[in-house]
C-alpha cells in the first residue's frame, strides 16, 4: 500500500516514528540552548550570546522542517513538550551558564543528532525516500562542520 506521495505506508510509517524522535531531540537541544543564550555569564558571554542565538535560530528552522516531512509522510508530529522529554534522545539541561560546560553540551547534542541522522538516513534510503535523504544529506553536512568548530573552540 502507498501513501498519498507513493511511498510504502509502513515504511513511511516508521519512518515518521523515527523522524518524530529526532523531532524531540531537536526541541530539547533548541530549548538547551535557548537556555545557554540567555543564562551565559563570564569572559566569553559576547561571542557565545551570539553564537548560541545563531545556533537556536537554525534549529528553530529545523524543527518545522522535520514536522513539516512527517506530515508529508502521512504522520503526525509530535507537538507536546511532554513527549519531547519522553522520546528524545537529549537531556534537558537546566541550570548551565559556563561557556565551556555550555558549548560542551551543545557538542554532545549535535553528535547525538548526527548519529540518529544518519541511521534515518539509512532507514530512509531502504524506502526510496528521497526527501527524507535530501533533508537529512543537508543537516548531516552543516552540522559535521559546526562539531568540528565546536571541538576546536573547545581544544
Amino acid at each position: 500500500m502507498k501513501n498519498p506521495i507513493g511511498l510504502d505506508t509502513a515504511q513511511s510509517q516508521a519512518l515518521a516514528t523515527e523522524l518524530n524522535q529526532l523531532l524531540a531531540s531537536y526541541q530539547i537541544l533548541y530549548m538547551n540552548v535557548r537556555g545557554f543564550h540567555w543564562n551565559i555569564r563570564g569572559n566569553q558571554f559576547f561571542e557565545l550570546h551570539l553564537k548560541f542565538e545563531e545556533i537556536y535560530n537554525d534549529l528553530l528552522l529545523k524543527v518545522d522542517a522535520l514536522a513539516e516531512r512527517i506530515l508529508t509522510l502521512d504522520g503526525v508530529p509530535l507537538h507536546s513538550f511532554s513527549d519531547y522529554l519522553k522520546v528524545s534522545a537529549i537531556p534537558e539541561q537546566k541550570g548551565l551558564h559556563d561557556g565551556r560546560a555550555c558549548v560542551g553540551s551543545l557538542l554532545d547534542g549535535f553528535r547525538e543528532l548526527l548519529g540518529t541522522q544518519r541511521r534515518i538516513l539509512s532507514l530512509a534510503a531502504e524506502a526510496g525516500d528521497e526527501g527524507t535523504s535530501a533533508l537529512l544529506s543537508d543537516y548531516i553536512q552543516q552540522q559535521e562542520k559546526l562539531v568540528w568548530m565546536l571541538q576546536a573552540y573547545l581544544d
